[in-house]
């Protein structure tokens, strides 16, 4: 694989690990979840990591190469995924 073609894999990924953070962390009983907490922080850091990964990536092959719209949007769905995970992955975080 390429590692330009990392945002069409990651992308996917993303969209499929944030459907289970959403579904995972509802809430059943005051304190707890329906995935266990350390599961959902898991999960958190590895998405982020890979859609961070794919949008640094992405921007560094987008500035070699040019501005290709479906490309930065894949780039950009990353980005906006790595900074939705961090975000997750904090508010889960307990008593902070």
């Amino acid at each position: 694989m390429k590692s330009y073609q990392l945002p069409y894999l990651a992308t996917p990924l993303g969209l499929l690990l944030m459907l289970v953070i959403m579904v995972g962390g509802q809430h059943t009983a005051p304190d707890t979840t329906v995935l266990p907490l350390l599961t959902l922080l898991m999960i958190c850091e590895f998405a982020f990591f890979v859609t961070g990964a794919a949008a640094f990536l992405g921007i560094r092959h987008i500035r070699s190469t040019g501005f290709k719209p479906v490309y930065a949007a894949f780039t950009g769905m990353c980005a906006l995924l790595a900074l939705r995970f961090l975000m997750l992955g904090l508010g889960f975080w307990p008593n902070l």
